[in-house]
């Protein structure tokens, strides 16, 4: 790399860890570690994952995700508790965090989303609604007056990937029929009693009639996105929408919306997440 970054980003969850080399808000170059990591060699990871940015000079490194503490409850403005500080024992990273936050009824917690709700809001002043960012989790977040009211979060993105594998593997890496994708988010709001059944039923459809991989994942997919939407109803019914996230799944989750009658707004995830620890950088260096 031939510039030195300013500052670098870091995103932390168990199965992703991104990295980018910062100067302002133009990104230098990016690092990325997909799978585990061992949870008790976090700081070793965490050098490895940003070494290359690194020089003999001491850097500033703003990091969300499970790698700190869960703060504030909501209501709160999504960096309402500062950032944390950890000694590294490395001269050249100053690490700081942004806190998750929790909610107390119903019991849940974010990791994350806190900083891609605050990076969407640093680019989209004064906007109320309700934003779902999804992914292995999805999660349902109502925003007003810059400050998060309410949350839930689904484990659709992980249920979604362990029923392809178990029921039609065949159908991963195959693109969704459009057509067959809305039909069963209607049938999966209309009756979301049914979904697992009909869960079932697409892999026997897939083992005795030969069903196309493309509508097979179309079903899957359009049921499980269909039976959250169904869940969800009180955050997106009448709300103004957006939709955090990046590549195909965001785009199911647009879809599904709109054919609901529910347009929503589509933003760039790592856009948002660099925003986000942008915000917070400035904040602690101001």
């Amino acid at each position: 790399m031939d510039t030195l970054p300013e500052w670098i980003a870091v995103d932390w969850t168990p199965v992703r860890r991104r990295a980018w080399a910062m100067r302002g808000d133009t990104v230098l170059d990016m690092a990325t570690q997909v799978g585990p990591v061992e949870t008790t060699r976090p700081a070793e990871a965490l050098l490895d994952l940003i070494s290359g940015f690194l020089s003999d000079s001491a850097v500033d490194v703003m990091t969300c995700g499970t790698l700190g503490p869960v703060g504030a409850s909501v209501p709160c403005a999504p960096l309402s508790d500062g950032a944390w500080s950890v000694d590294m024992g490395d001269a050249r990273v100053r690490l700081r965090g942004v806190s998750g936050l929790r909610q107390k009824q119903p019991v849940d917690l974010m990791q994350g989303d806190e900083t891609r709700v605050a990076g969407f809001l640093s680019l989209n002043p004064e906007w109320d609604g309700v934003i779902c960012i999804p992914g292995e989790h999805s999660r349902w977040i109502h925003v007003s007056a810059g400050e998060i009211v309410s949350f839930q979060t689904f484990m659709t993105g992980v249920v979604a990937a362990t029923f392809l594998e178990r029921t039609v593997p065949d159908a991963r890496a195959t693109r969704v029929d459009g057509a067959a994708f809305v039909e069963a988010v209607a049938d999966a709001i209309a009756k979301p009693e049914r979904v697992m059944a009909r869960v079932y039923s697409i892999h026997a459809e897939a083992v005795l009639d030969g069903l196309e991989p493309e509508i097979a994942r179309a079903r899957l997919l359009g049921g499980l996105i269909g039976s959250e939407l169904a869940a969800a109803r009180p955050f997106w019914l009448g709300q103004q929408l957006a939709v955090v996230g990046e590549g195909e799944l965001a785009q199911l989750y647009v879809d599904a919306l709109a054919a609901q009658g529910a347009p929503a707004a589509l933003a760039d995830e790592p856009r948002m997440t660099r925003a986000g620890l942008a915000t917070a950088w400035r904040t602690l260096t101001s």
